[in-house]
């Protein structure tokens, strides 16, 4: 079952479909309130921009990608594998970013990925999928899959937000890690990416602080 998260009306009954099978999450909505539905373009810009974010404040990777953006029209993966390592340097990509951007631009260039198919895919295959390029890794392929994409069903284990917000929510003595986050969310399927948008609204009002992914650090 592969459920996409297009409108607000998709996330609204996708919400209700999860609460009826976790009870609990109604009382995170309660002090959260319902999430609001967050997608940003996908394909190839898409996904190196999260990889560029990572690791960045807001503000430090909005002026690296305005750098990118001016510096490559179009952006795309061709634009990547053509330009010299200064070039990326200037704009403000770090050498790992430089290679990870060239790896997907590869990927894509040789069909070793269809960006666009990956929306057709149970969340767990597509997530194979994005991982299988050197240097994505778990927290990324799966913002991709959930903003990019609007699978309902992607969720971000290693992200540091929705841990917090589930030892909290769920009175937790300790911080859940990646692997008891995701053997949590199993009775979320195929919602989960709709328990992790609760899960960062749940955050951000019991924290008072913008409730946005934060990668585990490496």
């Amino acid at each position: 079952m592969r459920t996409h998260l297009e409108t607000e009306a998709d996330l609204a009954l996708a919400l209700a479909r999860l609460v009826e099978r976790d009870p609990r999450i109604a009382d995170l909505v309660a002090v959260g309130g319902p999430p609001p539905l967050r997608r940003r373009p996908g394909g190839f810009a898409g996904l190196v921009s999260i990889v560029c974010s990572q690791q960045l404040s807001t503000a430090s990777a909005a002026a690296i990608w305005k750098r990118l953006e001016a510096a490559f029209d179009p952006f795309d993966h061709h634009a990547i594998l053509s330009a010299r390592t200064p070039k990326l340097q200037r704009a403000g990509l770090s050498m790992p970013k430089i290679r990870t951007f060239r790896e997907v631009a590869r990927a894509v260039r040789d069909g070793a990925i269809d960006l666009d198919a990956l929306g057709g895919m149970p969340a767990d295959e597509a997530h194979a999928s994005l991982v299988s390029i050197k240097g994505i890794g778990p927290w990324t392929a799966d913002i991709y899959l959930l903003f990019c994409i609007g699978h309902a069903d992607a969720f971000p284990a290693g992200d540091l937000a929705l841990q917090e917000a589930a030892r909290i929510g769920f009175k937790k003595r300790k911080r859940p890690e990646a692997k008891q986050l995701v053997r949590l969310a199993e009775a979320w399927r195929p919602y989960r990416g709709v328990a992790a948008c609760v899960l960062w609204s749940y955050y951000r009002a019991v924290k008072w602080r913008d409730a946005v992914p934060i990668q585990q650090s490496a």
